[in-house]
């Protein structure tokens, strides 16, 4: 009675499910201070709809850090986020700098990575956590959205 969301109907391992989303909370973090990084760093006659775009991506990226920690608790964990071994715990680099074109490219990378790590927890989690996986999916339909968006910027020749 006390497990809250936890029922009998819950299939998957509940702390393996917690270590893998503990990961992809860090990634978030770390696409959150680069996206935000970035959106102040971008200089150039091109870069106001860029660095706008890096915010829109930044704020995005935070909403996905909180789904993603919303779920943690109901799965009865602890949201890792801690800054220490933070880059060790992520799926992606962080990139600092001051060259438009290579935050875009640096961006991209992080969104390809982001995309194939939660296409790779939503097989790996299947049906045994319904709940996880929609929330993954969401998350997942965004970061796509985001690549396809940084692609758009490199298509324009920046």
């Amino acid at each position: 009675m006390m497990d809250g969301a936890m029922t009998e109907s819950y299939k998957a391992n509940a702390q393996e499910v917690i270590e893998v989303l503990n990961e992809a909370l860090a990634t978030e973090i770390v696409c959150i201070l680069r996206y935000k990084n970035n959106h102040f760093m971008a200089e150039g006659m091109n870069a106001d709809p860029i660095a706008a775009e890096f915010l829109v991506h930044a704020n995005e990226e935070q909403q996905h850090a909180d789904w993603l920690c919303e779920r943690i608790c109901q799965l009865g964990g602890i949201p890792n986020m801690n800054p220490e071994g933070l880059l060790t715990r992520s799926h992606a680099d962080y990139y600092q700098g001051a060259d438009l074109r290579k935050m875009i490219e640096e961006n991209l990378v992080a969104e390809r990575v982001a995309v194939e790590t939660y296409s790779e927890i939503i097989r790996w989690i299947g049906d045994s956590d319904p709940t996880t996986r929609r929330m993954l999916e969401d998350i997942l339909k965004e970061e796509e959205h985001h690549a396809d968006d940084l692609v758009g910027y490199l298509e324009k020749g920046l």
